[in-house]
Parts: structure tokens; sequence; C-alpha cells
């Protein structure tokens, strides 16, 4: 500022022609020079207004918003409750109006069959088609979820039984999302009397309080037979998205393209892993067309639609947790293509899923693509499925993307009329888009969001996006320490629904990390729009890839 004053004061010295004292210049000086800071200054404190004023109008708007979202999650479960009983003719499940919580024994010499108890009634007998129940990998989020109705009828509820006004039991009954978010107890809590210690010790077994809506889904698995139509009611049944129901194998649907097995040159194999409401058209629509001819005769490209979504099997009784997802992708792409060592390209939510193949099988990795990985660090002391789920769904109205994450994070009845008006329909709405666009506008993106079904969209982003929120640490340190591959991680600097700090928190974690960030560009266009620079940049991953392995 020095400088640029004594500039200002000689070249308006020399401009005057010494028609005017230097004191006059110097004071003319110095009150531009205050003028400007002071109009800076003031230009600074109306930029803070605003963005206060923004940011506390935004807070404002979504608490009543969301406040009115709560009533009619809350109107809606009991329309659902009707229509599920008037066309199924059965009361379903849901996370909202589950009862307390069950008690569930699992037996673990045989490794199939729980014996589940509520107080007041008989016992049940449920028998899985797994060998293990692994309760653990679904996530609390999936039936505590605060809200201002439930912290409402919480208080009132603890005050009423402080006054001894009301029996406890009428109470609980009566204050419905009391229960929707603070009955059910945390998964696989063990019991600690010591009477039941020495009868599970005794007879093999394992005790532990189960959330009974999820006891209600396993039950669907007595005897290998579904609890459930399929598809439901609320879900789409067209050819397309019932294929799986058809097929013999129980595996996903996966796009296969580059070199065949047969092959006598050299190749090498690729995982594409897409993410949420998504699928394997994702990659085979944009990245895929525009691979070298010299890259699809080298490398065998595999893109699946994960369970639950696309053209792949869409269980009615799965939890989608996600040690499901990870095995039936390796059930159905490693095992059945023989794939020794791969290299893995996932976006999103597939990051996840990308990770935990790789600490399962460390040495067969040969390089790992991360895009817009969902990685928080948990804060100590936080609860990291809660956390998680506020990062990714902040109940806010601004930005949309956000309000869009917290509808389908927060609100189970919601999510599935959605889900009931978009994709129990999409044909119409493809439609509609190619009539209006008069097909100009490819609808592969639109495809993806449309096939899938609420109950797995909301038991995936439960288990996998929150679930996973205390595993991705270990995960990392597992790909630091144990992998050597190359890690490349793509994120887009406009990305609204996951920042781009959560790619550096990896590099953090993997200091060998290479990220790349990209201007204007957001959750998706970090790969739509910029295919062809996105095939090239693979293609270099690869092949350095391959030539540090050799």
């Amino acid at each position: 500022m020095c400088v640029c004053f004594y500039l200002y004061f000689f070249h308006h010295q020399r401009l005057s022609q010494a028609s005017e004292p230097p004191c006059v210049v110097l004071c003319r000086a110095l009150s531009l020079i205050i003028f400007k800071m002071s109009v800076k200054n003031n230009m600074g404190k109306a930029r803070s207004a605003i963005l206060l004023t923004g940011r506390a109008l935004n807070e404002g708007i979504s608490f009543l918003v969301f406040i009115l979202l709560d009533l009619l999650d809350f109107i809606l479960c009991m329309v659902y409750k009707i229509a599920d009983f008037v066309v199924e003719a059965e009361w379903k499940p849901c996370y909202c109006c589950s009862s307390s919580a069950k008690q569930a024994m699992a037996v673990t010499s045989t490794g199939k069959t729980i014996l589940v108890s509520e107080k007041g009634e008989s016992t049940k007998i449920v028998r899985l088609t797994s060998t293990k129940l692994q309760l653990e990998d679904v996530s609390d989020t999936l039936y505590t979820r605060p809200s201002l109705v439930s912290e409402i009828s919480k208080t009132t509820v603890n005050e009423l039984r402080r006054l001894n006004k009301v029996d406890t039991t009428n109470i609980i009954t009566k204050h419905h999302h009391q229960q929707q978010h603070h009955t059910s107890s945390l998964i696989c809590e063990k019991m600690t009397t010591k009477t039941t210690a020495n009868n599970n010790k005794k007879n093999g077994s394992t005790t532990f309080t189960v959330n009974s809506t999820i006891v209600e889904m396993l039950q669907g698995k007595i005897g290998g037979m579904q609890s459930f139509p399929i598809p439901r009611w609320s879900d789409c049944d067209c050819s397309t998205c019932c294929s799986w129901t058809t097929s013999s194998k129980d595996a996903l649907f996966v796009h296969s393209d580059g070199a065949k097995p047969g092959d006598k040159t050299s190749t090498e194999d690729v995982l594409f892993i897409h993410g949420f409401i998504s699928s394997s058209k994702f990659w085979t629509e944009t990245v895929f067309p525009n691979f070298t001819a010299a890259t699809k005769s080298k490398y065998r490209l595999f893109a699946v639609d994960l369970l639950g979504f696309g053209r792949s099997p869409k269980p009615t009784d799965s939890l989608y947790t996600l040690r499901e997802h990870v095995e039936m992708i390796e059930r159905s792409v490693l095992e059945s293509n023989r794939v020794k060592s791969f290299h893995i390209v996932a976006h999103s939510l597939g990051c996840i899923l990308a990770l935990a193949l790789a600490v399962r099988h460390p040495s067969k990795i040969k390089s790992l693509t991360l895009i817009a990985p969902p990685y928080f660090p948990v804060p100590k002391g936080e609860q990291a499925t809660q956390y998680v789920l506020r990062r990714v769904a902040p109940r806010r109205v601004w930005p949309p993307i956000a309000m869009g994450a917290s509808i389908a994070c927060w609100y189970e009845h919601i999510s599935r009329t959605v889900c009931l008006l978009i994709c129990k329909n999409h044909r119409v709405w493809e439609f509609l888009t190619k009539l209006v666009t008069r097909n100009r506008v490819r609808t592969y993106l639109m495809e993806g969001f449309f096939l899938h079904t609420h109950n797995a969209a909301w038991h995936t982003l439960h288990n996998i996006i929150c679930g996973s929120a205390s595993k991705l640490d270990k995960y990392l340190d597992v790909v630091r320490d144990r992998l050597k591959c190359n890690v490349t991680v793509f994120h887009g600097r406009d990305d609204e629904l996951l920042p781009v700090e959560c790619s550096y928190n990896v590099q953090t974690k993997i200091p060998r990390a290479q990220v790349k960030v990209f201007d204007n560009k957001d959750h998706i266009t970090i790969v739509v729009g910029r295919q062809k620079a996105f095939a090239r940049e693979l293609e270099e991953i690869w092949s350095n890839s391959s030539s540090s392995s050799a």
C-alpha cells in the first residue's frame, strides 16, 4: 500500500506541474486511499451480511419445510399400511413404526437358524439362506433418524413418565414417532445377564436384540420362500425391471466388452462399479465407446448393475448390506470370469464397494480409480453412522441436490412415493422425454435412475453410505499399507453432493494417492461430458500400473 501511495503521490505531483503544493497532493492521495479502503471494507461487510442472511434464511425455511415433511411422512406411513394390507392382504413392516425390539438367538453350530422371540408373542424360527447372520452390517440409521416430531414425542413421554400421570405402555403405543426412532436397541447388542451367558455357552449360541422390522424381513427366507410378491404392487413389473426373475442364475447383470477370453494376446481385467441410483450404462454409454481399439484388444471390461439396480436381481427380502453387494460382485464377475487380477474404476457409492473388494483381494488389485468418493472422517466422540447421515443429508432446502439427498435419506415413505410415481411409471417418463426432446437427448442416465426398487435404494443408501462409516478408515489403512497399486482420485470442484474435501481426505489417509480436481465439473459431469478425456486418462493409469508391476 505504501508503494502505491508513493507512486500515486509522485504521479499527481508531476501532472499538476507544480501548480499545487505537495501537501495538497498528499492530502488528496490520502483521502482517495482511505475512500477506496472504506469502500472495500464496506463491500466485504456487505458480502458477509448477505451470506449470513442467506444462511439464516436457508436454515429457517429448511426448518419449516422439514417439519412439514416429517408430518407428511407420518401420514404416508398410515396410507401405505392400509394400501399394503388391501393389495397384498398382509401388514408389511416399516422402520418408522416397528415394535420395540425382538430378541434373537443365532445358533452358531448350524449357522442357518435363528430363534426369534418377542414379549407376549410365540417364538418364531427364521431359517436363513446364508451360512452366517451378519446383522452388524445393518446401519442403525434405518430406524434411528431424529426429527422434531420424534423429539417432541420423546420429551412428552419423558415428562409424563416423570409426573406418573399415564401408564408408560399406553404412552409408547400412542406416540408413533417416539417408537419410530428411539425404541429399537442397537443391532447385535449382547445381553449381559449371567443366566443368558451361561445358557449361550451350553447351547453354543449368541443372544442379542434385533430391530423388529429387520426380523420381519428375514422371515421371508423361511424355507427359501419369499415373504413378499415379486414385484410388489408399488414396484415396476415391466420385462426390463423383472428380467432377472426368469433367469436361473443368481447373479448380477454384467455388461462385458473388450478382449475375449480366447484371445491369444495378454489381457487384463477392469471392473467398473457405478454409484447410487445408477446402472452399468453410466459406463457403457460414456467411457466404453471412447476406448481405443488397442485398449479393447488388451483389456476385458466388466460393468455391473449393482444388486437392486438396473437389470440385476431386486430381492424384496434382502437388506442390501455391504457384504451382500460385495459377494454378488465376486460371484458374478470375479468367479464366473476367472479373474485373477484386475483394475477397479468406481464412482460415488461404488467407491465404498471398490475399497471393500480391495481389502478382500489385496494381491489382485492392479490399480484403484475412485471418482467422488464419499469419505467423511468421523470426529472422536461422534457416532459414525449418524455423523455421515448428517453430512450427506443435512436437511436443507438449498442446494437442491442436498434437499434431494435429505428426502432420500430421512423419509422412508416419501421416498417410496417418489419411486411409485417415477420408477413404476418409468416407461411413461422415458416416452415423454423422447417426445419432448424429439429423441435428441439420450436417456441412459434416466434409465439408470428409474430401474430400481424403493427397498433396494433405501437399504443400499443406509447400509452402504452410512453403515460403512466406521469401516472406511480401516479400509483405507489396508490400501495404504498392504496394497502397492496406484490410487487415483477424481473430483469435480462444483460437486454439491460430495465436496472436494472428501477426495483430499482420502489422500490424507493414502499419501501416495493422486487427486485430480476439475473446475466447472460436478458429481455427474466429472465423467459425463468429458468421457473422451476420461477414457484417455484411464488408459494412461492402466498402462502405468502394468509397466510398474512388470
